[in-house]
């Protein structure tokens, strides 16, 4: 049986030690956040993720979702025990932890909910799709709704006893959005007529809910051509003036390599009744913000991945007997050592470790800087903040999501045999980590995003907000003897990331197929670059502690330690991306389809 723990230590040591989360208080609407209130609200989840959602993840994989039939209406029923967990998690009122106050949220840092999310993934992460899709329909209707919309559906939302979809992916198209179909008719009422088919819906139908709030992308009849003429559409399941049912069905469930307890839904509808967000033909930029928030979470999902298998592996490697170490037996009173002593292993255990834990401060520390852009009182610290934001989504999402499936392949290897039976349910978080690369924009796009609308935004604005402070870094902790081990390999790595810029910045310019060409290899790089900043950063606090006397000395020796695996056996890897994506594009597209 698998095994999960909240790695709660490592969350404080992001969270305080390294980046003084308490400071949020200092924001407006965050005065009563503290330290200890963090530690507490975080200490709480930890036990309804480990005790009530871990428990059915196994039992959800495999009875997964059923499509029933009754009263002439299909409908979803999850895996046994999934309602009565939602319902808990409702009740503890967790589905509106980041949720505006004034319409009953908890009203917590999005930091703290980053923490949450990871912990969620970890323990359950088809389960976490529920809650995760209604987040970001409260956010999409709080930043674009008007007021009686907000009235109408954010208390329920943030209360939980409604859900949200996002109702994006039509048969005919996925990432090309200016290719949808579904038509909206506007109505004498105000409402509109809203008629289509959405597929691969998350959470689109299912019984945790009393009702499901669609957001949905469609166009008017006066609508232009491609992006520019999409609308978004509140569509519920039941209307809330008196709770009919609307002309939304599900039309079938797919039966998914993965994650089979979250329920993925065919969409039809049918002249359903929906009323538009914001304003007509601009549809798209309401729903970004919601497929923003999803990348971010999708990262999670790659991180929570990645650390339950992380733990999954250790736990085998240190129980699993099987010959002796290289250099001679370690425990003679057993028959062989565990397999924690041979070095392909370690190699295997420290790339979990490593990635997991540079990973964890660099999303927290996106989830400050997402604080701080939306509650800052000064509007360009508000704005530097969102440029970060807005840069290191399509890096998290699609670096982490990769990572989160290289580290459940990695932890099936260490189990060996054994990993690839289902008895030991480490082959699960290999089926379910793989959706993560795909949806929400399949890492490609991130990549592409990356180079074309990142990239050259604000004349390169958005990449100085994160060159200038490592820059800085460097320049203050470069003499430094105790972090030299750790600050010159992220230099070096600091000024080729700053090469492979200017080469795809000026070549891109002429040609967009040299940009695309380099895209995902310059994606991981600047990923590696952005890790090798988090774990110095997590060096140079650790160093601190122990020079000090201060904590567990051995932690902070651990965290060293992995720091030192990561700049020598991991970070090289961005020199490696370096060269291809300075390589060009000419080998790349120099075969004709018929060559292939």
């Amino acid at each position: 049986m698998p095994v999960y723990s909240a790695p709660l230590d490592d969350i404080r040591f992001v969270l305080h030690d390294v980046l003084g989360a308490e400071s949020l208080s200092a924001l407006p609407g965050y005065e009563e956040f503290s330290a200890d209130l963090a530690d507490q609200i975080l200490e709480e989840g930890s036990k309804i993720c480990a005790e009530v959602l871990f428990s059915l993840n196994q039992s959800g994989d495999q009875e997964g979702c059923v499509l029933e039939n009754g009263d002439g209406l299909t409908s979803v029923r999850t895996p046994a025990g999934f309602k009565t967990a939602y319902d808990t998690f409702r009740d503890g009122g967790w589905c509106g932890i980041a949720c505006d106050p004034a319409y009953g949220g908890m009203g917590m840092p999005h930091v703290i909910n980053t923490a949450m999310k990871e912990m969620i993934c970890s323990a359950n992460m088809s389960f976490g799709m529920y809650p995760g899709l209604s987040y970001g329909a409260f956010e999409a209707i709080h930043k674009f709704g008007d007021e009686a919309l907000k009235t109408i559906y954010l208390p329920k939302l943030a209360e939980g006893v409604w859900s949200g979809t996002m109702c994006l992916t039509e048969p005919q198209c996925g990432t090309d959005l200016g290719l949808i179909k579904t038509r909206a008719v506007p109505q004498d009422d105000g409402s509109y007529a809203v008629t289509g088919t959405k597929i691969f819906i998350s959470a689109g139908e299912h019984d945790l809910t009393e009702n499901i709030i669609h957001l949905v992308l469609a166009r008017l009849p006066d609508a232009p051509e491609g992006v520019k003429g999409i609308s978004l559409f509140i569509v519920p399941k039941f209307l809330p003036d008196d709770m009919s049912r609307n002309a939304v069905v599900c039309g079938a469930i797919e039966h998914k390599m993965g994650i089979k307890a979250s329920s993925t839904c065919v969409i039809n509808l049918d002249e359903a009744k929906g009323w538009l967000i914001g304003e007509p033909h601009k549809g798209l930029r309401a729903m970004f913000a919601m497929m923003n928030d999803a990348r971010l979470g999708v990262a999670m999902q790659g991180l929570g991945i990645a650390e339950v298998a992380y733990q999954n592996g250790l736990a085998y490697a240190k129980e699993r007997l099987q010959m002796r170490a290289l250099d001679g037996a370690k425990f003679p009173d057993k028959p062989a050592d565990p397999i924690i002593v041979h070095p392909d292993v370690r190699r295997m255990i420290l790339i979990s470790k490593g990635f997991t834990e540079g990973a964890r401060a660099l999303s927290y520390w996106i989830g400050m800087e997402l604080d701080i852009s939306l509650k800052h009182p000064d509007a360009d610290t508000r704005q530097a903040a969102d440029d970060i934001v807005a840069l290191m989504t399509p890096i998290l999402k699609a670096y982490q999501t990769d990572m989160g499936s290289e580290v459940a392949n990695l932890t099936v290897q260490i189990y060996g045999g054994h990993g690839y039976i289902q008895e030991h349910g480490v082959e699960q978080y290999v089926r379910d980590a793989r959706i993560a690369q795909i949806y929400e924009g399949a890492n490609g796009i991130q990549a592409l995003d990356l180079v074309g609308r990142k990239m050259p935004q604000g004349y390169g604005r958005l990449l100085r907000r994160f060159f200038h402070p490592v820059q800085r870094f460097i320049e203050e902790n470069g003499e430094d003897e105790a972090l030299q081990d750790l600050v010159f390999p992220l230099a070096r790595a600091f000024s080729k990331l700053q090469q492979s810029t200017a080469m795809i910045a000026q070549k891109g310019l002429k040609d967009p197929v040299e940009a695309g060409a380099a895209s995902s290899d310059y994606l991981r790089q600047f990923a590696l670059v952005a890790l090798a900043w988090m774990w110095c950063r997590m060096g140079r606090v650790a160093q601190e502690r122990i020079s000090a006397g201060q904590g567990d000395k051995a932690f902070y020796e651990a965290k060293l330690k992995t720091a030192r695996f990561f700049m020598q056996r991991m970070l090289p890897e961005a020199d490696s991306r370096f060269k291809m994506a300075m390589a060009g594009a000419e080998s790349l597209m120099s075969l004709s389809a018929e060559e292939f």
